[in-house]
């Protein structure tokens, strides 16, 4: 099997850095219903259509219809509705006061990413301009609207938002790799190269060797990486073992990445990101009944970031042992939680063959 078939969640996806902003709790916001509340759990649970459920039942009881639409469409976007999740966003903002509050920025930026995931890049800019027209230093607005104007093919208004954001969070090292890992995946690696090596030269002495190692590895300087990363971790940054491993990983030396894996996961707690680089590094090491465990293991965990991410994964291993059968069932369950998933449609042509 290719080793294509393997999923490496650190690798930039244009809808994977649009996601992130689904990570707001609902229940930050007054006045929410105890079945609002319930569909809320069962969001976060990944039981959309039970969500939804829930919600009809929240607007027969009389429940803030605000918070109810703005639910619907966080269920919707789970389900990979976007077009049903925009008009449920859309009803929310139109049950506003009128007075502009919190709720309604954080709203729009769900829209804005409901249309992204949809494909409707001008009206996602529209709306990062409407939230930039009242709150001009949301440095998050302009980082995801150059995300959506590179959709657009603008690179140059993209770069301005980027350099704008850079320029009010010179600091921020984990914007500084995002939007290197967006140019890149967009064919502009030389100008995000250009980015890293800006900070590099202007990084002072409160530039910890975990920002800096971080930097050497997207510049490709492995060697380089290690040796600094290795100094993190001996200075107690736990940060700096996923990074170290990846840059063993880069180097071919799979036998150090996966003891560097398991040094953090003996020491640290336990963490779905580096049980899936250890399977990795396991798959690459042709021991596949490792990488199964490690991809289990971090799926137990429950982190609903990774969890698409390690489920696919668990698939592939079991293709790897030529346990077919199995990996048909675990496709066919995967498809219904992730239906947008076209290389695991391309999978489950391939499992329906064996």
């Amino acid at each position: 099997m290719a080793q294509r078939k393997i999923r490496k969640n650190y690798i930039c996806r244009m809808c994977s850095v649009m996601c992130l902003l689904l990570l707001c709790l609902l229940t930050g916001c007054g006045g929410i219903g105890e079945k609002t509340a319930n569909a809320t759990q069962l969001i976060q649970n990944l039981d959309y259509e039970g969500a939804l459920a829930e919600l009809e039942a929240a607007e027969e009881a009389g429940e803030n219809i605000r918070l109810i639409e703005r639910s619907r469409g966080i269920a919707y976007m789970g389900l990979t509705d976007y077009g049903q999740a925009a008009e449920a966003f859309l009803r929310s903002l139109a049950h506003s006061s009128g007075f502009i509050q919190n709720i309604d920025f954080d709203t729009n930026y769900y829209l804005a990413a409901a249309y992204t995931k949809d494909g409707r890049y001008s009206e996602a800019e529209e709306t990062y301009n409407a939230i930039l027209d009242l709150r001009p230093e949301e440095k998050d607005a302009y980082f995801l609207r150059g995300n959506v104007r590179m959709n657009l093919g603008n690179f140059q208004e993209a770069k301005e938002d980027f350099d704008k954001v850079l320029s009010m969070d010179a600091k921020n090292y984990d914007r500084l790799i995002e939007i290197y890992e967006i140019l890149a995946y967009f064919g502009y690696q030389e100008e995000g190269q250009e980015y890293l090596q800006t900070a590099l030269t202007a990084g002072d002495k409160r530039m910890d060797n975990f920002s800096r190692g971080r930097i050497y590895y997207y510049q490709g300087e492995y060697q380089k990486a290690c040796l600094v990363l290795e100094e993190a971790r001996n200075e107690g940054s736990a940060e700096s073992y996923l990074y170290l491993g990846r840059a063993y990983e880069a180097t071919g030396d799979y036998n150090y990445a996966a003891s560097v894996y398991s040094s953090y996961l003996g020491q640290y707690e336990e963490n779905a990101e580096v049980y899936n680089q250890l399977g990795l590094c396991e798959i690459a090491k042709g021991d596949y009944n490792k990488a199964l465990e490690a991809f289990q293991a971090g799926m137990k965990l429950g982190n609903g970031a990774m969890m698409q991410t390690l489920s696919f994964n668990e698939i592939a291993a079991y293709e790897y042992l030529g346990q077919y059968e199995q990996a048909y069932v675990l496709i066919n369950n995967y498809i219904k939680n992730y239906p947008d998933d076209q290389q695991a449609r391309r999978e489950y042509d391939f499992l329906s063959t064996r």
